[in-house]
């Protein structure tokens, strides 16, 4: 199999917020797509445009070379793939696996095996970039799984990304992501504080934006997230529930390889919060919610 060629099948599990923009660049760019999801109406304009729909993960990996997933969790992760009648016992010989959920190192390093013991390859895949990031095409991609598998799966992660780069073997992928998530949690909570500390002090929050967003505080979140914040839009890119996960994996990581990370627990501790005040499926950028009450 050579991925790239219009021949390549491609299968994509999991049609959310990102998976259903991500799969929509691999369908336009001349793919044979097959798609499941856990809702089929998610799926109905992909298969209006010539995606194929399977009810089961395992029914997708069947019929393609390429199988990309992107589901919510760890446990769906590994139903889907491990499971009895899930991808690898159904996958084709020869065919490249990647998972592009923010999942556990543990559990892609338990599917890489898995996936050589029956001759194919598995690449951990997670991305940045929120719901913006795949609708443009141009998520960061980080990668783990062994050299030769990236570089066949290059092409079609190039269709999803504009920064792919591989971490290392099994797992690196995931545990790159999770130093991004690190980063996002101690970052939104400055962008918040800031914001907080101007509207309390009586100062103009935009004005404020504008100053502080072209200084050394300047960042995408600062700058995506501080002016949803000061709209009132607090729409999901990126829901509340998934990023606890995230968060959860990460500390559970630390812990594992004995790293403080207390910039990390606070931020979890809060957005638990918020998650237990139902709006666990608010967008990351409701921490704000927290500061105004």
């Amino acid at each position: 199999m050579t991925v790239g060629n219009e021949k390549t099948t491609v299968g994509f599990v999991g049609l959310g917020i990102m998976g259903h923009s991500m799969a929509g660049h691999i369908l336009a760019a001349g793919y044979s797509l097959h798609v499941s999801n856990r809702s089929r109406s998610k799926a109905d304009d992909l298969v209006a445009k010539g995606a194929r729909w399977h009810d089961r993960a395992g029914e997708v990996a069947a019929a393609a070379d390429v199988v990309i997933t992107m589901v919510g969790y760890p446990r769906d992760v590994e139903a889907i793939y491990l499971d009895s009648g899930g991808i690898v016992e159904r996958v084709r010989p020869g065919a490249i696996l990647i998972d592009m959920t923010t999942s556990s190192p543990e559990l892609a390093e338990r599917i890489a095996v898995a996936a050589k013991r029956r001759g194919v390859s598995a690449l951990d895949a997670p991305v940045s970039g929120g719901d913006v990031g795949a609708r443009e095409a141009r998520l960061s991609i980080m990668v783990g799984g062994e050299p030769a598998a990236f570089d066949e799966a290059l092409p079609i992660l190039k269709l999803m990304g504009s920064n792919i780069v591989r971490q290392g073997g099994p797992g690196a992928g995931q545990h790159a992501k999770l130093c991004n998530q690190i980063v996002v949690a101690g970052t939104m909570l400055g962008v918040c504080e800031g914001l907080a500390y101007a509207k309390r002090s009586g100062l103009d929050p935009e004005t404020v934006l504008k100053s502080i967003g072209a200084g050394a505080a300047k960042s995408v979140l600062l700058d995506k997230m501080g002016e949803r914040i000061l709209r009132g839009d607090f729409a999901p890119g990126f829901f509340i529930d998934h990023f606890i996960k995230d968060m959860s994996i990460a500390s559970a990581e630390a812990e594992r390889l004995h790293v403080e990370l207390p910039a990390l627990h606070l931020a979890r501790r809060i957005y638990e919060a918020l998650a237990a005040q139902g709006l666990g499926r608010e967008g990351t950028q409701a921490l704000f919610k927290h500061y105004e009450s």
